[in-house]
């Protein structure tokens, strides 16, 4: 985006400081530190004055327990939009178990690139621990709707992966 738009500016807000840090070690390599404002903390922690003509949610959805969670950060980021203004969501679309075939075509994918069936059984093991991602397409445009934003077009999937442009509804 940055690429695209030399004239925009950002906002980085997360509230673990070491990814903060590694967002700022991305942004000083693309040479765009100067263009963002990295806040530690919460969406709800920004200035309620403050408002962005977009932003994007990119793998956070499935690290949030339940669905109120997942509600509660949509609709803070809501709150900060302008009318009419995109959203972009993306992470995983279902869970992990619920989808055999496909974790066991990730696991091959890792083997064809050198993984050995021990170091498949251990990364396995590490995705089915922790996520609690929406449990469909349907799932995520409810906590969409719910958080106040109109139908969402997915325009990437992948295995698990699932990502989605929306916007603010008046």
């Amino acid at each position: 985006m940055a690429k695209l738009e030399p004239g925009w500016r950002f906002t980085a807000v997360d509230p673990s400081e070491p990814m903060l840090e590694a967002a700022k070690q991305q942004l000083e390599a693309n040479n765009l530190l100067e263009r963002t404002t990295m806040h530690l903390g919460h969406v709800e922690d920004l200035a309620a004055d403050e408002s962005y003509d977009a932003a994007t949610l990119i793998g956070v959805l499935h690290h949030l327990d339940g669905d109120d969670t997942k509600r509660q950060i949509l609709r803070s980021i809501r709150t900060h939009l302008k009318p009419d203004a995109p959203l972009i969501v993306a992470g995983n679309q279902y869970a992990y178990a619920s989808q055999p075939l496909l974790l066991a075509a990730w696991g091959q994918r890792w083997r064809q690139h050198g993984a050995s069936p021990d170091e498949v059984k251990v990364k396995l093991g590490k995705i089915l621990q922790g996520a609690d991602p929406p449990h469909s397409e349907a799932a995520v445009q409810k906590l969409l709707h719910d958080a106040g934003f109109g139908d969402a077009t997915r325009f990437f999937s992948s295995l698990f992966w699932g990502a989605w442009l929306t916007c603010k509804a008046a």
